[in-house]
């Protein structure tokens, strides 16, 4: 998919950011909000761009050199911090309407049950907490809400940690790509779209090591 790809290259978001800078000023943070409440709230949004697309946002609200600032900076964060807070509002909707129905569904090509197995998991041993702390997991941070929907969590208790957890992700991960913007590694943005990707990946690598350190403890 060539749109995709280019949400996950520097040369891919800048092209499309500049087109819809051209068309309308506000278009590109109506798309960028767009994806991140669809890898939020939707389970089809799994496989997009969450932390990296933050960081990246952030450096485009920031001139440096010959690359032009395409985004504002607050504008931005109020519409992404937003986006993230209705993102997971709507999958714990979705959870708490349809999570019965999902339990025993087969797997399709936007639809694992593994993934949402783990993010009941990870709901049941930490609770509300988890709404936060998967922010920064990816895959995770788009089956929590919807197993926390599921598990009947509260819509005042979900609302807390929901707004805690978009607040304590989007604009910090924003003003890292701000600050990022005015330094000489805005130049090298794949290698910080690669380091982001490869930090936000190692809870996932480290609960699988984990899981399987534990099997081999049970069953030596």
């Amino acid at each position: 998919m060539e749109w995709l790809q280019q949400l996950y290259s520097e040369e891919g978001l800048r092209t499309l950011l500049a087109h819809l800078r051209d068309i309308a000023p506000v278009l590109g943070v109506v798309v960028l909000a767009a994806i991140i409440f669809s890898e939020t709230g939707l389970l089809v949004g799994f496989f997009l761009p969450g932390d990296s697309l933050l960081v990246t946002a952030g450096i485009f609200t920031v001139a440096n050199g010959d690359r032009p600032q395409l985004l504002e900076l607050w504008p931005t964060i109020a519409a992404l911090t937003a986006a993230a807070i209705l993102g997971d509002a709507t999958g714990r909707y979705l959870g708490a309407r349809f999570g019965s129905a999902m339990r025993d569904r087969p797997d399709s090509w936007w639809f694992k049950r593994r993934h949402l197995e783990a993010a009941q998991a990870y709901y049941s041993q930490r609770g509300g907490p988890s709404i936060v702390i998967a922010r920064y997991v990816p895959i995770l941070r788009t089956f929590v809400p919807f197993a926390a929907g599921m598990g009947g969590i509260s819509s005042a208790r979900f609302m807390f940690w929901n707004v805690l957890g978009g607040v304590l992700w989007v604009p910090p991960l924003i003003l890292l790509g701000h600050f990022l913007g005015r330094t000489a590694w805005a130049e090298k943005l794949h290698q910080v779209i690669l380091i982001v990707i490869g930090i936000s990946l190692l809870p996932l690598v480290w609960g699988a090591v984990r899981g399987w350190l534990n099997r081999r403890r049970v069953n030596p």
